[in-house]
Formats: structure tokens, sequence, C-alpha cells
């Protein structure tokens, strides 16, 4: 079938379109890589812009040379999976009941989740509140707060609405009562409101870093975005004395708090820019699904 004239000048349109919010989206990592293996000075006079200039590995080196990187590293993988399966966990018992429309005072819990949206307990209530539970310097400091979300409630309890209801009266006629329902109809057919959870809940918590700096007081139990920040600060301190500069790098021209910043980046966003492709496919579907659907 011959393509008209108008479909033609639309589909070029559309592709300059795409390929113009390829580039826009791309570059900027692009750009602050190119930085991270950059020298200083090129990076201050603003001549990087694509490619690196004057290419070398320092300002991995000063982050790797940390003997707290990796241990940073460990905690925010240890933090980031405990979050994901609390949060997974508590969004699914908390959307699965209220998207039966038969509940008994369905529209007033939905109206007090949504209630979390707009109104909060702030900083200093919940503070006292870690410290009084005992939760200070753990693990469920920095999970426990935010593993409920009104707006993730929200979406799954959409999803779920949206599932044929015939599925779970047909289970409930075999015998399931509603967790072995939600357990083995539910669920595998959620995967893909599931995927996109799971992956915005892992980047929630990899980004990090406000809440730990509040609730931990020992370096050991730091997560990587405040190693990194550390650094950063440290870098920069460094970099304001040339006798220091020069303790720091053997060019005594070059300071590294720039690239340093780079690399610092590259470093936090490289996990997740890893585990993305494989869950893109069920993070576009969950993505629609859960905001059309009900």
């Amino acid at each position: 079938m011959k393509k008209s004239k108008g479909y033609r000048v639309f589909q070029f349109f559309n592709v300059l379109i795409m390929l113009l919010l390829v580039i826009a989206t791309v570059y900027p990592f692009l750009y602050v890589l190119s930085q991270s293996f950059s020298a200083e000075q090129y990076i201050l006079s603003g001549q990087v812009r694509f490619l690196p200039k004057g290419f070398n590995t320092n300002a991995y080196r000063l982050v790797f040379e940390q003997s707290t990187f990796f241990r940073g590293y460990f905690n925010t993988i240890y933090y980031t999976v405990v979050f994901v399966l609390l949060a997974l966990f508590m969004t699914t018992l908390t959307a699965y009941p209220l998207s039966k429309k038969n509940l008994p005072g369905r529209g007033f819990f939905v109206k007090l989740v949504m209630f979390t949206m707009f109104f909060g307990g702030g900083m200093i209530p919940n503070f006292l509140l870690i410290k009084t539970l005992g939760l200070y310097n753990t693990v469920w400091a920095v999970t426990l707060p935010g593993a409920i979300g009104a707006w993730n409630v929200m979406v799954m309890m959409t999803f779920f609405a949206g599932l044929p209801e015939a599925l779970e009266d047909a289970a409930a006629v075999d015998g399931l009562g509603q967790i072995g329902i939600l357990i083995r109809i539910v669920l595998p057919l959620s995967k893909p409101i599931i995927a996109t959870l799971v992956l915005f809940f892992a980047v929630f918590q990899w980004n990090e870093w406000f809440s730990p700096l509040i609730y931990f007081n020992q370096n050991d139990k730091y997560p990587i975005t405040l190693f990194l920040r550390n650094i950063l600060m440290s870098a920069q301190q460094l970099s304001t004395s040339s006798s220091s500069t020069a303790m720091l790098l053997e060019n005594q021209q070059m300071r590294p708090a720039e690239s340093l910043k780079a690399a610092s980046i590259i470093m936090v966003t490289l996990p997740i820019l890893l585990v993305y492709p494989f869950v893109q496919k069920h993070f576009v579907q969950g993505v629609m699904i859960g905001s059309v659907k009900g």
C-alpha cells in the first residue's frame, strides 16, 4: 500500500522529534561521563563537550582508594533489597483489600491513604518516633518509614481493580481463600505493576541520603550516597589549597572537585542504568495499565 505524502511528512517529524528527545535524554549522561574522565582544567574552562579532554582516571582512583567505598556499596545494596521487599509486601497488602468495592468503609480508608499525600508528620516528630521505637541506627530507620507510599498504593489498587472478577470468583468456588487468591491468581497476573513498583522502590532507596544522614551516627552504616558526598566535600576542601591539592594529585594544577563530582554521579547511577533494560518492558506496561485502568 502506497503511503500518502501527509503520512510521510508525519513520519519524518515523528522520527525527528523522537531523535531530539533521545539526544536530550542521553547527552547529559554522556556529558557527565566525559567530565569524569577529563582533566580538571578542561572542565573548568568549559572545553569538555562530548568527548573527554586530557583523558585520565584520577577521579575514579580517588573514589576507589577510599577504604569505605565498598562498604558503602554493600550497605546501599542491603538497604535497597530490604526496602524493596518490605515496601512491596506492605503495598500489596494495603492495595489488595482497598481494590474490593464491597469492602466495608472502603471510601474512608482510601481517603485516609490519600490524606498522607498532602500532610506529613514532619521531620522532628518522625525522628522522635524512630528514637522512641528503638530503631535509631538500624536498617529499619531508613526502610520502614517510607515503605508505604500513597501514590504506590493507588497505582497498585487501580491495577488490582482492573483484573477480571470472574477469575477470583472461580478461584473462590474452587475453595481458595483471599490469601490463596492473592498469591495464586492476582500476583501472577500483576507482574507488570510489580516490576514497575520494584524499580520505583529501588531507585528511591538507592538515591536516598537524607534519612541515613539523620538516623545514622556511625560511618560504617552509611550508604554509598553519603560516602561519595563526604568524598566530594573533602576534595572540595583540599582543592582550595594548592599544597593540599599537590598531596591529592600528582599534578598541582589539577583540581579534582568537578571530575570527582561527575565520577560520583556515574558510580551512583550506573547500577540502576544496568538494571533498567531488563525491566523496561514491564515498567512501561505497568505505568500505562496502572494509570489508565479503573
